[in-house]
C-alpha cells in the first residue's frame, strides 16, 4: 500500500471523527441531564449554571461552539482536574483538546472580568458582619471576629522563567493562595499572584485585604476583626496566637478557642479542593493562567453556597497522588461531621 493511500485513509479518518464530534456537540445539551448528575459533573445546580451563563454568553464569541458547551467544558475541567482530552471526550461536550484550550482561555478570562468580582466581594454589609461576630463569639467566646485567613498552596510544573521564586518550603513547585472567610464559609476575598516560596505574612502585607482593614481600623472600628495563624504578625484587626504560652495559662485557653475558631477557613479551603479537584493535583500551565483557574473556583464555591446546592461531598474520589492535602481534607471533613457534633 503506498504512503498516499495511508495518508489519505488517514485523513479521511480525522475527517470522519471531526463530523461525529461535531454532530454530537449539536446535539448535546448538557441543562438535559438529570439535576443530581448535573451537580456531580459541573458542581453548581442548573440555576446557577444558567445565572453564570447569562452573565458571560454574550462575550464568548471566538468560538462557533455554543456558549452552554464552553461553560459546561469549563467547569467539567475544574472540577474533575482532568486533562483537556478527557474533558473534549466528554459526551456532553465532545470537542477536540485544541478546542478545550481555547475554550478555557476565554472562559476563564470572562469569569474573571465578570463573574469574580461579583461573587469574591472583601467587604460585608452590617447584617453579615454581625451574624459572623455572633457566631465566633457564641462559640469560642472571641468578641469582634468577622472572618478568618489562611494560606494554601497551587501545585503548577516547572515555570519556564524564575522557576526558583516558586519553587516553596514543601519542595515542589506553587502559588501561594491567600484566602479570607466568613462564619459560613464563604469566600471573601482570594489572592493567588505571589509564588510559592512567597511568605504568608508577605502575601498579606501588600495586599489590598490589609489595607481595607486597616483604613477601617484607622477609622475608628473597633468590631473588624480576623483570625490567623502564627504564620501571620499580630495587628490590631488580625489576631494570631501567642507562642509557647504555659499549660492551662489563660493565653493557653485562648490558643485553644483560637485554633478552634481558625478551624473554619482550613474546613473552607479543604471543600475548595475537594469540589474542584484540579487544585488538588498539578495545574500544568503558566503561573498567570493558574491565578485565573484559583479566582473562577473561588467564585463557583461562593455560588455554590449562595444557591444551597445539594452536593454530597461523599461521593467525592480524591485522587491520591497529593497524600498530604488528602489527608488534611479528609480529617477536617471528619472534624466537621463528628467531632464538632459530639461537642456542640
Amino acid at each position: 500500500m503506498s504512503s498516499a493511500v495511508v495518508a489519505f485513509m488517514l485523513l479521511e479518518g480525522e475527517s470522519c471523527e471531526k463530523v461525529k464530534r461535531k454532530i454530537l456537540r449539536d446535539r448535546s445539551n448538557p441543562l438535559e441531564l438529570p439535576e443530581t448528575a448535573f451537580v456531580s459533573y459541573y458542581r453548581i445546580n442548573k440555576e446557577a449554571f444558567r445565572m453564570v451563563l447569562n452573565t458571560i454568553e454574550g462575550h464568548l464569541t471566538r468560538l462557533k461552539v455554543l456558549p452552554v458547551l464552553q461553560l459546561a467544558a469549563t467547569l467539567r475541567f475544574l472540577a474533575e482536574g482532568s486533562y483537556q482530552t478527557s474533558v473534549g471526550k466528554d459526551s456532553s461536550i465532545s470537542v477536540a483538546r485544541s478546542t478545550v484550550s481555547t475554550i478555557l482561555d476565554d472562559v476563564l478570562n470572562v469569569m474573571n472580568q465578570l463573574v469574580c468580582p461579583q461573587w469574591v466581594k472583601l467587604e460585608m454589609d452590617e447584617p453579615k458582619q454581625r451574624r459572623s461576630r455572633d457566631y465566633f463569639y457564641t462559640k469560642y467566646k472571641i468578641p469582634s471576629i468577622i472572618g478568618c485567613i489562611d494560606a494554601t498552596h497551587i501545585k503548577i510544573i516547572k515555570p519556564s522563567t524564575d522557576e526558583h521564586l516558586f519553587y516553596n518550603r514543601k519542595g515542589y513547585f506553587s502559588m501561594n493562595a491567600m484566602i479570607i472567610c466568613d462564619a459560613d464559609m464563604k469566600i471573601r476575598t482570594v489572592d493567588a499572584r505571589y509564588p510559592g516560596s512567597s511568605h504568608d505574612s508577605f502575601v498579606w502585607n501588600v495586599n489590598r485585604a490589609r489595607r481595607h482593614f486597616l483604613r477601617k481600623y484607622e477609622s475608628g472600628d473597633r468590631t473588624s476583626k480576623l483570625l490567623g495563624d502564627s504564620g501571620y504578625g499580630i495587628e490590631p484587626f488580625l489576631l494570631t496566637p501567642y507562642r509557647d504560652p504555659s499549660y492551662n495559662s489563660k493565653e493557653y485557653k485562648f490558643n485553644l478557642a483560637h485554633s478552634s475558631g481558625r478551624n473554619i477557613v482550613e474546613r473552607t479551603i479543604g471543600v475548595l479542593k475537594s469540589r474542584f479537584r484540579c487544585l488538588l493535583g498539578t495545574l500544568h500551565y503558566r503561573p498567570e493562567k493558574v491565578v485565573k483557574i484559583v479566582n473562577v473556583c473561588c467564585a463557583l464555591h461562593k455560588i455554590f453556597r449562595r444557591y444551597n446546592v445539594e452536593y454530597n461531598e461523599e461521593s467525592i474520589t480524591l485522587p491520591s497522588n497529593n497524600i498530604e492535602e488528602l489527608n488534611k481534607i479528609l480529617f477536617l471533613y471528619l472534624k466537621e461531621k463528628w467531632i464538632y457534633k459530639y461537642i456542640y
